[in-house]
């Protein structure tokens, strides 16, 4: 680990290809447009800027035809106009922002989004994370870079710069170390604290408004149940790294939580339950406490891995995400994507793709049209119609050692979220569950109302061990998940149910008739934390229908004390 070195550097000359030819282009210090057509107002110029950049652009192409090339500079001119428009003299009036943080690191080991902590279960020597760490400041204007912290044997990943704008959040594997935890340090590079200890990676850490950190962590002590790696899920810890606890009990990863302006966070997660292991990877929300777990985009949509997501300022319920092809890329690489929830989780219409390309990462939006993003070894801003420049590029040296740009930021302080108060109580071990009317769902065609006598509740198992990333020994070419049988619950006439549920376990239900017959199945799992009360409409309902109205004051349920799982003669809890 190195102290802190001060660069003045000027982004590399990058390459646009038109015409089969790839012309370098000098604009103002770290700045390229990616793509010609007329430029937003952040993407805009001033004429003295763009008089120098077409200056250097016709330098340039005399340049390029005393090397032969052959190309016309006449009919290169309109290009020129163009992409001089996008060379402002401060480009951090238009960002609104005069400093970002960044990390830099080489990708992880693995082909999966997942695959960049910890170790293959073949051999814990297997590391799955890159080396070459490094946090950095960069100045917009002049280019100017500040290497806060530098590690060319540790691994620096996920920075989060604090609503005060006055320290940075990140996770870190310090060299000679094998597990990630997570750290604070001063915009200036002093002050180094580390928060978080023990033998697991804490990874994707994010500020709440409340004080607290909400975080990615393996110390669920599980494995992935189709591959070789470690899962890490949803956990909080006091701001200074204390009372550290799950809020989530997924058997697969959690991933990139981020706080929506109402106050709940959003995330990436992973299922399969009773369906493909590779395709429902999706973005859904949670209270900061782990309460109200909900879908909030794509559980209908199989083979699009959506991450990294974040609201975008002045655009309502609106945010920017990843959305990385089939089962996910290495390192979240994919299409810049803006979704708008208003019509519902499953409206296909919602998710608009941005960027033309699926190779780009870690997506902040700086304001309703323009985002920092990362793509290889650069960082870019991009605006709403996937336009792209450059702001840094990583030095030749480190390019050659494969060391990337990661998880752009904006360095300045933001407005806290509201709060959602608590509604917790970890002096129990269970929680609680209201069905409205199972009746009420998708493809229910068929079933009549009073044919539903009970729910069978069934938990989805972790994989606490692993020794061939397979699905032995359950099955040969079948599930790669254990369901183990906790009992049933009854189901009133007027098809309620309410019921007392083990907390911090991935429950699912299958609707049985009288001769206990399977009627209809969960193809999802729901958590409820340690005193929460949680409340559904029906088996898989629209999110966007209205309850049906109740056929009583009261439903029938509700009327008792909740039920408790009745266990089936002789089939133990595991």
């Amino acid at each position: 680990m190195s102290k802190i070195q001060n660069v003045s550097s000027r982004a590399k000359r990058s390459s646009l290809s038109f015409g089969g030819l790839r012309l370098l282009r000098r604009c103002a210090p770290g700045n390229d447009m990616g793509s010609t057509g007329p430029a937003p107002a952040v993407l805009a110029g001033r004429p003295a800027s763009a008089f120098r950049s077409l200056v250097f652009w016709i330098l340039d192409l005399f340049g390029i035809w005393n090397l032969g090339f052959g190309i016309s500079a006449l009919w290169a001119f309109p290009f020129l106009l163009s992409f001089a428009q996008a060379c402002p003299a401060a480009l951090s009036a238009d960002l609104g922002v005069e400093e970002i943080v960044f990390a830099r690191r080489q990708p992880g080991v693995g082909g999966h989004w997942y695959e960049n902590f910890g170790y293959y279960v073949q051999d814990e020597n297997l590391k799955l994370s890159g080396a070459r760490g490094s946090l950095c400041r960069l100045h917009v204007d002049s280019g100017k870079l500040t290497v806060l912290l530098d590690d060319p044997a540790g691994a620096i990943r996920d920075p989060q710069v604090h609503y005060d704008g006055v320290k940075i959040l990140f996770s870190y594997r310090p060299g000679g170390t094998d597990h990630f935890h997570l750290y604070e340090i001063n915009l200036d590079g002093s002050g180094l604290k580390q928060l978080t200890s023990g033998p697991y990676d804490d990874i994707e850490p994010t500020y709440l408004s409340d004080g607290r950190i909400m975080f990615c962590s393996s110390r669920c002590k599980r494995w992935v149940p189709c591959w070789y790696s470690q899962v890490a899920i949803l956990y909080t810890c006091d701001g200074d790294g204390g009372n550290i606890r799950p809020v989530s009990a997924n058997i697969e990863h959690d991933n990139t939580p981020w706080p929506l302006p109402d106050g709940r966070v959003i995330y990436e997660r992973w299922e399969y339950v009773d369906r493909s292991r590779v395709a429902f990877h999706h973005l859904w929300t949670a209270n900061p406490d782990g309460t109200n777990q909900m879908i909030y985009y794509g559980n209908m949509h199989p083979h699009t891995l959506m991450i990294d997501a974040k609201p975008i300022p002045g655009r309502g319920n609106d945010v920017v995400a990843v959305f990385s092809p089939d089962h996910g890329r290495k390192e979240h690489a994919g299409a810049i994507t803006i979704v708008t929830p208003e019509r519902g989780p499953d409206e296909p219409a919602s998710a608009r793709r941005v960027s033309k390309e699926d190779n780009y990462r870690d997506p902040y939006p700086l304001s309703e049209d323009c985002f920092l993003v990362a793509q290889g070894g650069k960082l870019l801003v991009m605006d709403g119609q996937g336009r792209t420049r450059e702001l840094y590029r990583v030095p030749s040296e480190l390019a050659k050692a494969g060391v990337e740009c990661h998880e752009p930021r904006a360095l300045r302080a933001r407005p806290r979220e509201p709060v959602i108060p608590a509604r917790t109580d970890y002096t129990r071990a269970t929680g609680t569950l209201i069905l409205q009317d199972v009746y009420v769902g998708r493809r229910m065609e068929g079933v009549q109302r009073g044919e539903i006598k009970k729910l069978l509740v069934l938990e989805s198992l972790p994989k606490p061990i692993n020794d061939s990333g397979k699905m032995p020994p359950m099955s040969f070419g079948g599930t790669y998940t254990l369901q183990q049988i906790l009992g049933t619950v009854p189901v009133e006439p007027d098809g309620s149910a309410y019921l007392e549920a083990p907390a911090l376990r991935s429950l699912l239900f299958v609707a049985l008739d009288e001769n206990n017959n399977s009627v209809k199945r969960m193809h999802s799992f729901l958590t409820v934390v340690p005193g929460e009360t949680s409340s559904c409409v029906g088996c898989h309902e629209p999110r966007h229908h209205a309850p049906p109205p109740a056929q009583a004051a009261t439903l029938h349920a509700l009327r008792r004390p909740p039920s408790p799982i009745e266990p089936l003669a002789g089939i133990p809890e595991v």
